[in-house]
């Protein structure tokens, strides 16, 4: 800090030759491929790839669904312009479109549709652009053959999903993006009143951004790593909040000690020495609690964990390194123009709080403990949803038209759950006659299409549209149970069956998540024990933060399903719920834990006794803690305003975590279980050893309580 402009130019010289000569960061969006090749369901999908080749090129076909504006049944006029319409899709040459089938109309004489398969490959940009634009060239011929009428249409499918949700999600996001830069800003500058205060962490993580996304590029190629486009936003958003909390405990501290009257140069040097410790380990636990993730089956979890830990690694180095260097030269001018930074606050509400946490500290750890516990006992009604399209908005075209056809069809009609049977001797129709006559009694099936043949015939495609929606817990576990035991029963003799399509897919996803869970909680926890034993060079200490920081993690999948589940009635929440919050509950938590532990440790250190201490701490280390959860849940609460429910999900889940983590766990929980334990929170260590008395200006021992007001 005593060269500061070193420091700046060496950092941007670095984040330059990254920025200049990284890859580009390489991403997937199918689930499907972030699955290992032992589960049934990718074993499906490449006996597929190679018995029908040509057909893995063609998604779930896009399907044009036609009713009577007037609600009545089609009549028999209105098939036959509903076949004509069909034609003049064909003929108008739409670049993708091969085939387009009118079929026949439903049992219930509602609606018809017209099967279009359209190329569909997520990883291919081009590809997709393709697609979607011909979904807007089937809605405008298809409007054009009908103008004049008495029928109307809808087309639905993913692409057609993609399609009608791009805008709103392209606009969201951007709002998302805006909004937490304001927030960020808006809450800056009423803690500091000072404009550069609250624009640094701005101006800092942006860059940040830029050289973690290179590095982050480098690393995964060098690894061969998946990443998954859907989580970009949620990295961004991590990386914002994570940022600032950090600049924020800087600042603070750096406050304090030119409060103190130090020179600016010093107050940072002190600031770092006292708050880098802190910084470093909150930053280790989460960078570990992270990195655990590569234990995870799901290496779409395993990609994003290394993500999300290079990018708190690089903000990481930044606080520690370009952070203090720009506020050492800036120096109170940072503050500028509030002159607030010169003198001590007068103790109010964090004051009023540790001196109650101070006198009742078990009233305190009770109260805080049953809050959380009661939330926690929700968790139980957790249930799993992974139907992407109801998460979406359904006032667009292609939920109306999805909603209509599921009406007068199975649900799976244009996700059909996929049975292959493969065989050393040639199949036919006649062979398989029985097991096609089984497969229409398999549990849930409502409607199974004659077998398919690849060129030798060895191998037989069967898709059975399930009565339920595809992407439903309750179509999951069939799939996953009861569904698969029965057409593998089944098999014709010598034959071999594979069980695959998307409702396959996530019962293996399913069964991932559910090992991962266990796998990943358990190691996180000991690794971050072990952190904080190193940090506090104490067993016990760590041992009810890490319980802490585990119950903060339950309340909070407990509360989100009190939200959605409870009172807006979801079927469900997003499958990957459960990991992200744990991510960041767990991360975060032990974050604001380390905050105050080592808080709390500093002031013992001073002389007070623990329950002086644990006031003092609150005091000090609350507005802190306070100020940098409302900012990084504030940046989650934006995710709050997408249309789709999985984000919105993923916002309110980790907002409402990052709060329960900041003003229940590390206020009250955390500091009243330290003051009840006393020294022993340190066993068999002696970090919280005083290392010189506070004493008053006559050299006497200064009374612990006087400056709270708390009685001693």
């Amino acid at each position: 800090m005593r060269h500061p402009w070193w420091t700046i130019l060496g950092w941007l010289v670095v984040a330059a030759a990254l920025i200049a000569v990284a890859p580009e960061l390489k991403t997937k969006t199918d689930q499907q491929d972030f699955l290992p090749t032992k589960y049934e369901s990718i074993q499906a999908a490449k006996l597929a790839e190679e018995a029908f080749p040509s057909a893995q090129k063609q998604a779930s076909p896009a399907m044009v669904v036609v009713k009577r504006s007037d609600g009545q049944k089609l009549t028999a006029a209105d098939s036959q312009k509903i076949g004509q319409v069909a034609q003049a899709i064909k003929a108008k040459g739409i670049k993708g479109v091969t085939t387009v089938t009118a079929t026949p109309p439903a049992s219930t004489g509602a609606i018809q549709l017209i099967a279009i398969p359209l190329p569909n490959n997520w990883q291919d940009q081009e590809a997709m652009d393709q697609g979607k634009d011909a979904i807007k060239q089937i809605r405008a011929e298809t409007g054009a053959q009908l103008r004049g009428s008495p029928l109307s249409f809808g087309v639905t499918g993913d692409l057609a999903s993609t399609v009608d949700n791009e805008k709103s999600d392209n606009e969201t996001m951007a709002l998302i993006g805006i909004g937490t830069i304001v927030i960020i800003i808006l809450l800056l500058s009423i803690i500091f009143r000072a404009p550069l205060a609250a624009l640094l962490p701005i101006v800092v993580i942006g860059l940040v951004s830029e050289v973690s996304t290179k590095v982050t590029a480098i690393i995964g190629n060098a690894l061969d790593l998946n990443f998954d486009k859907g989580f970009n936003t949620i990295v961004v958003v991590v990386l914002y909040g994570i940022g600032t909390d950090y600049i924020l405990f800087l600042l603070f501290r750096y406050r304090e000690r030119l409060r103190a009257g130090e020179d600016k140069k010093t107050a940072m040097i002190t600031s770092v020495a006292r708050v880098g410790e802190a910084i470093a380990s909150a930053a280790g636990a989460v960078i570990v609690a992270f990195l655990v993730l590569l234990l995870a089956s799901f290496k779409a979890f395993g990609g994003l964990g290394p993500q999300l830990a290079i990018a708190v690694g690089v903000m990481f180095v930044t606080s520690l390194t370009l952070v203090p260097a720009l506020i050492s030269l800036l120096g109170p001018a940072v503050f500028w123009p509030s002159k607030s930074w010169k003198k001590e606050p007068k103790p109010r509400l964090w004051a009023k709080i540790g001196a109650g946490v101070g006198r009742r500290p078990a009233i305190a750890a009770v109260a805080s403990g049953l809050v959380l516990i009661a939330l926690a006992a929700s968790a139980i009604g957790f249930k799993a949803d992974y139907d992407f399209n109801a998460s979406a908005p359904q006032n667009t075209e292609s939920a109306k038209a999805m909603k209509d056809l599921r009406s007068s069809f199975p649900a799976g009609t244009l996700t059909p759950t996929e049975v292959y049977v493969k065989s050393a001797q040639p199949l036919t129709k006649q062979s398989l006659a029985s097991y096609t006559q089984r497969l229409k009694g398999a549990p849930g099936a409502g409607s199974v299409q004659d077998p398919t043949f690849n060129k030798d015939a060895t191998v037989a495609k069967y898709a059975v549209a399930l009565k339920d929606n595809p992407n439903s817990s309750e179509s999951i576990s069939l799939v996953k149970g009861p569904f698969r035991d029965y057409v593998h029963e089944g098999a014709p003799a010598g034959a071999k069956v594979l069980v695959g399509g998307q409702t396959a897919v996530f019962a293996d996803i399913n069964t991932i998540n559910n090992r991962d869970l266990s796998v990943i909680l358990p190691v996180a926890v000991v690794l971050i024990g072990l952190i904080l034993a190193l940090l506090l060079r104490a067993i016990v200490a760590p041992i009810y933060l890490v319980g802490a920081v585990l119950l903060g993690f339950t309340a909070t999948l407990g509360a989100t399903v009190i939200l959605f589940q409870g009172i807006e009635n979801k079927p469900g929440l997003m499958f990957q719920l459960p990991i992200i919050l744990y991510l960041f509950v767990l991360a975060i938590g032990t974050d604001y834990n380390i905050l105050m532990i080592a808080r709390l440790r500093e002031e013992a250190r001073e002389g007070h006794d623990p329950r002086r201490g644990a006031a003092l701490g609150i005091q000090h280390a609350g507005p802190t803690v306070a100020a940098a959860g409302v900012i990084l849940a504030g940046t989650f609460s934006m995710l709050v305003v997408s249309p789709q429910s999985m984000t919105a999900q993923i916002g309110f889940g980790v907002a409402i975590g990052i709060l329960l983590s900041a003003f229940v766990m590390s206020a009250f929980f955390v500091p009243a279980l330290t003051a009840l334990l006393g020294h022993k929170a340190w066993w068999p260590g002696h970090s919280d050893a005083v290392k010189q008395a506070p004493s008053g200006p006559d050299g006497a021992v200064e009374d612990p309580y006087a400056r709270t007001g708390i009685p001693s």
